[in-house]
């Protein structure tokens, strides 16, 4: 390796180092948003208490809503570190980063390292994925191990026939498909089969079926993702039909989980979280479709786009739709618009101009709804926002100036990545400054002040019950579990499995908070005046905008 060389390689290393360091820069700023950061906060923490690794529980109560491996991994963090805003995330914003690296490293080797970085930086300059994988969500996760599984298969796919690297890349695709299917459930084997009969129809290739290695893949897959899956139906006979049946077929063909939308609702997504590079993406998706490949007996590029296709149609023909489903298909649409966008800089200054433009509009918007809800904007708001614009604006002037350069600089000779590089850091920094912005504009987001307001009322002996609410923040950062009364939500299929365990009706509630000596309550505000109306003894020791705390002392 030359002297060019190794200054080269040290260069990407610290880019990187650079790169991770910006992006987990607000994981312990942010406080945990009601509900999904608060439920998958929680389900680690009592897996800790409990001991019990196998059957997830939210407030003491069975949930089978998703598999276990996230909540494995986050107990398994909690184990070492305790809980805490970042603890709580560092597996989710940890495989968002991963898939950063994921699409660098796979277009580092088939392509280039200028369509690799490309790819990084357009990753970075969606809002989409800039703000779900910086949140503690299943979405993250999934989206890093089917993209690991999609990279695999492709490396697999354009590996010398019958070679060594054809069978070991195949393996890793299928190790990655176990931890998907444990990650978030089955719907990884219907987008990978989608993407593959479509590619064998459209090319009239059956090759790839031939270099699946099934004798051995499916093995390893099954001693990855079963193990599990036969432990909990064995310990809870009532799993497999819920999980199964109910999570996924119900989900995906009625509208019994009330997330019905219309069908253009994921485009508008799409749109939306790929506005910075959209014209780019849609002449890249061109190129793909023409794509011969690197290889003369596969192409890669093709494959992720009916891949990405299949998966916003998929999902839009669901019944139950949620903003976060297609995060999986960013990573393969910022890789292929990569490849188009490498040998073409001045699109990348477009896109950092596109990009700004969308956070200050976001920025903004942020504090005009404040002042119209609030009445005033918070100081912490304002200097997010500003932030925010700042970095952005940094990376456009970089772009325009690196543009200008007639002799390029030692660290764009060594691989181009000096403007990709710091759209990447700017818009990595972007992205969380807003959600920073989010979280500081009443109305609370989180129960975190509240929690710390009364926590020098909660002692070891106090019962703590909510009431016509069930606030999903305030069990992890008081530690503690809460007694239900009149609530169910999700909770109901472990309120019907354990009848009168972390629950009470009205009636017993009432009986036992006049009873008792040492209790608090966390009420939804309108049932708190009812309650309230009717006489019922206590005082009100902190209150937000969503939750009235109450005392018996």
């Amino acid at each position: 390796m030359s002297a060019a060389q190794a200054r080269a390689e040290r260069l990407r290393w610290w880019a990187w180092v650079l790169l991770a360091a910006v992006w987990f820069a607000t994981l312990q700023i942010r406080p945990m948003f009601d509900p999904d950061e608060g439920r998958y906060a929680e389900i680690p923490r009592e897996m800790v208490v409990s001991h019990d690794w196998v059957t997830p529980r939210l407030d003491g109560l069975k949930y089978f809503e998703k598999p276990v491996l996230q909540y494995w991994a986050t107990a398994t963090v909690y184990s070492v570190v305790g809980l805490s805003n970042w603890s709580s995330r560092l597996w989710t914003v940890g495989l968002g980063f991963g898939c950063l690296a994921l699409i660098y490293a796979w277009l580092a080797r088939l392509y280039e390292r200028r369509s690799a970085i490309a790819a990084v930086a357009l990753l970075a300059l969606s809002p989409y994925f800039g703000i779900i994988a910086h949140l503690d969500l299943l979405d993250a996760g999934l989206t890093f191990w089917l993209t690991a599984m999609v990279l695999a298969f492709t490396r697999a796919q354009c590996a010398e026939i019958g070679s060594g690297a054809e069978r070991n890349w195949m393996l890793v695709s299928w190790a990655m498909t176990a931890l998907a299917l444990l990650t978030k459930g089955l719907e990884v084997y219907v987008l990978a089969g989608m993407a593959l009969v479509a590619y064998t129809v459209l090319e009239r290739d059956v090759r790839p079926w031939r270099r699946l290695h099934l004798g051995l893949g499916i093995p390893l897959m099954a001693l990855i993702g079963a193990p599990w899956f036969v432990a909990v139906s064995l310990r809870n006979h009532t799993f497999a039909e819920y999980f199964f049946i109910h999570e996924h077929f119900q989900r995906f063909l009625t509208d019994e989980a009330r997330r019905v939308e219309p069908w253009w609702y994921f485009i508008a997504l799409l749109v939306v979280g790929a506005f910075a590079w959209l014209v780019p993406l849609a002449r890249a998706a061109r190129a793909a479709w023409q794509d011969s490949g690197p290889v003369a007996h596969f192409k890669p590029l093709k494959f992720l786009l009916l891949y990405a296709l299949l998966t916003v149609i998929f999902f839009s023909t669901s019944d139950s739709k949620l903003a976060t489903y297609i995060l999986p298909v960013f990573p393969p649409i910022a890789a292929l618009t990569g490849v188009y966008l490498a040998r073409r800089p001045g699109a990348l200054t477009r896109s950092a101009w596109a990009g700004t433009a969308l956070a200050t509009f976001v920025a903004a918007g942020l504090l005009v709804y404040s002042q119209h809800r609030n009445g005033f904007i918070p100081l912490a708001a304002l200097v997010w926002a500003g932030a925010a614009v700042a970095a952005a604006l940094a990376a456009v002037v970089v772009c325009v100036l690196g543009a200008k350069r007639t002799v390029p600089s030692e660290a764009q000779a060594a691989g181009g990545i000096a403007r990709p590089l710091v759209v990447a850091l700017a818009f990595s920094f972007v992205w969380q400054a807003l959600l920073c912005q989010y979280a500081v504009i009443p109305p609370a987001r989180s129960a975190y002040q509240l929690v710390q307001s009364i926590r020098r009322d909660v002692h070891p002996d106090t019962t703590l019950y909510s009431v016509g609410q069930y606030r999903q923040t305030i069990p992890p950062y008081l530690g503690r579990l809460l007694i239900l009364v009149g609530y169910q939500g999700e909770l109901g299929m472990g309120q019907r499995l354990q009848p009168g365990w972390m629950t009470a009706t009205p009636a017993q509630f009432v009986r036992r908070w006049q009873a008792s000596h040492d209790a608090i309550a966390f009420f939804a505000p309108a049932v708190w005046a009812r309650y309230q109306r009717e006489g019922l003894p206590g005082h009100v020791i902190g209150r937000d905008s969503f939750t009235v705390a109450v005392s018996r002392l």
